[in-house]
């Protein structure tokens, strides 16, 4: 009978550490799923803050590569304008003398010498080119046919034009920038200055980030990488390439297409895409394209993005497992002590376990019985002690809980009239300065009232924490949404032009209160605002519906929407899509309503949120 019990209390002991394996494997498992699931959230948050600040400064970078590019183009533009009015370039046109002629060459000479451009030639009516800065050089322009180039015609046809090709002597690209000389009736020729962009391009390349200009067509014309010049951005129709490889705007490039692949929208102007650079293999770039004003060219400019992505998503992961991983050990520590407590317990009572019965074989009935009872006592009072303990805590615990939501609550509701106390203060302090009193005397009133009011609203919450509800009044509707859209001024400024107010009609009033309606308006014109910020076409409307005995009060945006998985627990407290929100806002304002005898309805999809609030209409 001994062997037998000894080997009950060793099955018992057994019994105990495969729990506390069992715990340990448990533990471990959990632990290893949060730190996948954190480098995970990290690698993502991580390229998604690099990629924005890419985004940022590249869009910096790209303006001021526009700004220089337009400061090129816009100096030697007054040259043909000019030069059309220019008396000596009506001679050598009009006389076509040796003399004239002669003078203007080197006029011409003397003006590029003095400018950015590359060549300056003056071109008669038959197409043929008269005069030229290069009259000394052996690829000189004089006694050259133009007439096919498309920058003559143009001008001819129509005054001025401009056209960026490969020069048919000089074998180089530019900009070709030409005015007519004379009238349209009579037209002496046409002015033409050819503007080459080496140095531009040069400077380009110095900051080792691919920048390049397409035209309208997506044909690269001006670039930092040699060997793209001509290549196209894009698909472009089979006939359209034929036509233009046969007006040799190009030469005979084969205007293959540029080795950018795989683009993936990050808005209107940005996206990411795999390219392959001269003596690089394929990397992940940043592409920005910015039209260049003045001209139907788009300057597009490459960022690479892997370096400073792997950088982000590395700082984030280390900074993840930095907090996570001592929050592991002080679990597994406190884990381990709790084991530890456990076995040494199992122990201990299959060492007791075993003496009581070793009492028990060596003594009659009633003195096992009397032990067996004593020992039932004492457990049964142990355990009445423990639950007494864990019932003040679970008390101490749901008071603090209270306290939280109770604090959570304040500061939500009177973030806003403080804010607005702040902006009147701040108001009130210029009008001092300017020595202005009566300005200062009506600021000085809505700070009282607003502090009223901030005394309203922690009366408020008093009532509803000790008596649940407030009792409902009349109200009427146009002061309520007057005095949200009132709260609302100091954070919003500038964006409250947003909203589209209908108003209700005068003397229409429903059951509630004033200051908690206005918190219920104040929630949702907030939420919307906030949801629009940054976009251009911004819209929130705001109307109010009767049927029957209730009044509908609809409050709809144009914003992105709501996702399903936030939607499905709009109303749960402390569920936020925002980063500083304590996610109280709908839920005090859905407790308010139906404090009233209402409900609060949402539909939600990529077109916009509609907060509906239905409220019981007071009766006259």
């Amino acid at each position: 009978m001994i062997q037998a019990s000894s080997r009950s209390d060793f099955g018992s002991f057994r019994r105990t550490s495969r729990r506390v394996r069992r715990t340990w494997i448990l533990f471990a498992s959990v632990s290893a799923a949060l730190i996948l699931a954190t480098l995970f959230g990290a690698t993502v948050y991580g390229r998604r803050a690099a990629i924005d600040t890419i985004v940022s400064q590249s869009r910096t970078d790209a303006s001021l590569k526009v700004a220089l590019l337009n400061a090129v183009l816009e100096r030697p533009r007054a040259l043909p304008l000019l030069l059309a009015e220019d008396q000596q370039v009506l001679d050598g046109l009009s006389s076509k003398n040796s003399d004239a002629i002669d003078i203007l060459n080197r006029k011409l000479e003397r003006l590029v010498t003095g400018t950015q451009a590359a060549v300056l030639y003056v071109i008669g009516p038959n197409g043929i080119a008269v005069s030229s800065s290069n009259w000394r050089e052996p690829i000189s322009f004089v006694g050259n046919d133009y007439a096919f180039r498309d920058y003559f015609r143009k001008a001819m046809d129509d005054g001025t034009a401009e056209h960026f090709a490969l020069g048919s002597v000089s074998k180089r690209p530019g900009l070709y920038i030409s005015r007519r000389v004379g009238s349209a009736a009579a037209p002496l020729g046409v002015v033409v200055v050819k503007l080459e962009f080496d140095q531009l391009e040069s400077d380009w390349r110095d900051t080792h980030r691919p920048v390049y200009v397409t035209d309208n067509r997506g044909v690269v014309l001006i670039t930092s990488i040699p060997s793209w010049r001509f290549m196209i951005n894009g698909p472009v129709p089979e006939a359209e390439l034929a036509a233009i490889r046969n007006s040799q705007q190009f030469g005979d490039a084969p205007l293959a297409k540029l080795p950018i692949m795989r683009p993936r929208p990050i808005d209107a102007e940005a996206s990411l895409v795999s390219a392959v650079l001269p003596g690089s293999g394929e990397g992940e770039y940043l592409r920005l394209a910015t039209p260049v004003p003045t001209t139907p060219w788009h300057l597009e400019y490459l960022v690479p993005t892997d370096a400073p992505v792997a950088a982000s998503v590395r700082e984030m992961r280390l900074l993840s497992l930095a907090v996570l991983l001592p929050v592991l050990a002080i679990a597994a520590f406190l884990l381990w002590r709790r084991q530890a407590a456990a076995t040494k317990i199992a122990e201990e009572q299959a060492m007791r376990e075993e003496l009581e019965r070793r009492v028990v074989e060596r003594t009659d009935d009633l003195s096992r019985a009397r032990d067996r009872l004593q020992a039932e006592i004492s457990d049964h009072r142990e355990t009445e002690a423990r639950l007494q303990i864990v019932q003040q805590e679970l008390v101490q615990a749901n008071r603090l809980a209270i306290l939280g939501q109770v604090a959570a609550g304040v500061a939500h509701e009177i973030n806003q009239p403080v804010a607005t106390i702040r902006a009147y203060a701040d108001n009130a302090r210029v009008f001092l300065e300017r020595k202005q009193t009566n300005p200062v005397d009506e600021n000085l009133e809505a700070i009282a009232g607003l502090t009223e009011r901030i005394g309203a609203i922690t009366d408020e919450l008093k009532a509803f924490a000790r008596k649940g509800r407030v009792a409902p009044e009349a109200v009427e509707l146009l002061s309520v949404i007057d005095g949200a859209v009132v709260l609302l001024k100091s954070r919003f400024a500038g964006q409250l032009e947003a909203l589209d107010i209908r108003p209700p009609p005068a003397g229409l009033c429903v059951l509630g209160n004033r200051v908690r309606l206005e918190q219920i308006l104040i929630n949702l014109f907030q939420n919307a605002l906030e949801a629009l910020d940054g976009r251009a076409d911004a819209k929130v409307y705001v109307s109010v519906t009767e049927t029957g005995d209730e009044v509908a009060i609809e409050v709809a945006d144009n914003g992105p929407g709501i996702s399903p998985e936030i939607l499905k627990s709009l109303f749960t407290p402390f569920n936020t899509s925002k980063e500083r929100g304590l996610g109280l806002g709908l839920v005090i304002s859905k407790d308010i309503v139906a404090d009233y005898g209402g409900r609060i309805d949402v539909t939600s999809d990529a077109n916009g949120t509609c907060f509906t609030v239905h409220l019981r209409k007071a009766m006259a």
